[in-house]
């Protein structure tokens, strides 16, 4: 504590020009204010003031101790400030946006129990495939499945996540089970398109990240369908895990070449950096959060999305 008030004390003699001004403002001698920066500056070895009857004076020791002091309080204010806030109640308009997939089956389900807690908070969600604008299009909050490559964006890990080459039985049995990326070019692959061209499938091989442009007969900008076709048996797809988990647990689909598997595609939830989050914001993602690390989350999900 003597050390802390040291500290501030230092601070606010700066602040104010001089140790009467500072003593005047907590109500105290300036004899007082005197003996604490004595005390500090014995602690510290260091000059930090030439001080006179007439003006005050940092030592260069003292000016570069000066900007780390005014950083560290001004981060335990907020520190205050943070805690503070999240004893309010979170209140306010809720943008979201979210790629159009995860969406409808892991953000809109969950909505309707976050408002029942927050019940002054409404939420406006837009589901989009493209990488939406954070700051320019005014979202609060975004939910990606990639890895984070924009600096003025906040990212918080939601939950784990890869994809994964999978397939039925049925067309396996039919068309062999492929053992290695070469083999892919013996298959109907079902591919995902963006703006006309095919986005390409990523996986490790031997240590290297590598993109495969693969072929097949059938292609979509919507993920969903390519799900709804890998199911009706028409070819390998490449799917989150989200999407496929409770297929593949039931044996309707099947992965392959998981040794192949390249890491990423996790999920966050993205903002514009602030110096006082909002706490609608922070209620939300950790509700997410929360809501993505219960126990057979995954497995669950897909199997209640039916029965809505």
């Amino acid at each position: 504590m003597d050390h802390f008030r040291q500290i501030s004390t230092f601070v606010e003699v700066i602040a104010r020009g001089s140790l009467s001004a500072a003593a005047r403002a907590e109500g105290i001698a300036p004899a007082m204010i005197g003996r604490r920066l004595d005390a500090l500056e014995a602690r510290l070895g260091v000059k930090l003031l030439q001080r006179t009857t007439r003006k005050l004076a940092l030592t260069d020791e003292g000016a570069a101790f000066l900007e780390d002091c005014q950083r560290i309080l001004a981060e335990l204010e907020e520190a205050e400030a943070a805690v503070s806030e999240r004893s309010a109640r979170a209140t306010g308009h809720l943008v979201v946006s979210a790629p159009a997939g995860f969406g409808r089956q892991h953000v809109a389900p969950l909505v309707p129990s976050f408002l029942a807690e927050h019940r002054e908070v409404s939420v406006n969600l837009n589901l989009s495939d493209r990488v939406v604008d954070v700051i320019g299009e005014g979202v609060d909050i975004a939910i990606r499945i990639a890895s984070l490559t924009d600096s003025n964006l906040v990212g918080v890990k939601l939950a784990d996540n890869h994809r994964v080459v999978v397939a039925t039985p049925g067309y396996l049995k039919r068309y062999g089970t492929p053992q290695t990326l070469d083999d892919l070019g013996k298959h109907n692959c079902l591919a995902i398109s963006s703006q006309g061209s095919q986005r390409g499938w990523t996986f490790r091989d031997h240590g290297k990240i590598v993109t495969m442009k693969v072929g097949g007969n059938m292609v979509c900008n919507d993920g969903a369908v390519l799900h709804d076709w890998a199911m009706a048996g028409r070819g390998l797809a490449w799917r989150s895990m989200w999407e496929v988990s409770s297929e593949i647990e039931s044996g309707l689909l099947v992965p392959v070449l998981e040794q192949f598997a390249a890491p990423g595609n996790d999920i966050y939830a993205v903002f514009a950096q602030r110096r006082h989050l909002p706490l609608r914001i922070r209620v939300f993602v950790d509700f997410l959060r929360h809501a993505y690390s219960q126990p057979d989350y995954w497995r669950n999900s897909l199997g209640k999305m039916r029965e809505i």
